[in-house]
């Protein structure tokens, strides 16, 4: 099982999405999981793992989820292979039970061209850590379903957390407006 984890911040509150698939050229996710998170806590500069891996930990613990391959949104190594990132806590986290791709959209300062992938015919790259070996981790987001940039599945993962953060505000600001009527 892959799942594929993108969490969407709004004020105080995180929603996790996660999608999960069988195969890394699938199209359409096996599973789809929303989690939400209060309090999180604020970012730190440096220190992103520290606000966005309970919200992974909490989708993972809540579903159930014992994937044996976890994509992030994200660095497992800022330096490509020694400076923790989010996707190594998380590795730890899960006591190397699941291996831990990141793909980054931006480059990260010293992070060689060796952790380029291209897709489709964009010109940008995404830049992808691994746990395990990255010349196989390159080759399955490469290999992935989608004739653009990011993956299909990477993006449902993005498109799910954002869809139920908007659905809170929706349902926020119904509640401020009713309670505005009272």
């Amino acid at each position: 099982m892959i799942v594929a984890i993108d969490v969407q911040y709004m004020g105080n509150h995180a929603f996790v999405g996660g999608v999960v698939f069988d195969n890394w050229a699938d199209a359409v996710p096996k599973h789809e999981y929303i989690s939400h998170v209060e309090n999180v806590g604020e970012y730190e500069p440096g220190y992103f793992y520290k606000r966005e891996l309970p919200c992974i930990l909490k989708l993972l613990n809540e579903h159930r989820l014992q994937p044996d391959i976890i994509v992030i949104d994200g660095y497992v190594y800022l330096d490509g292979s020694s400076q923790p990132g989010l996707g190594k806590h998380l590795f730890d986290a899960v006591d190397q039970s699941s291996e831990i791709i990141g793909v980054a959209k931006r480059s990260f300062s010293g992070i060689s061209s060796e952790y380029e992938v291209f897709r489709g015919d964009s010109e940008k790259p995404l830049f992808i850590t691994a746990s395990s070996k990255l010349t196989d981790s390159k080759a399955y987001i490469k290999g992935m379903h989608g004739q653009f940039r990011i993956p299909t599945l990477l993006k449902r993962a993005d498109q799910l957390c954002r869809e139920e953060a908007k659905k809170h505000a929706s349902l926020s600001d119904a509640s401020d407006s009713n309670s505005a009527i009272g």
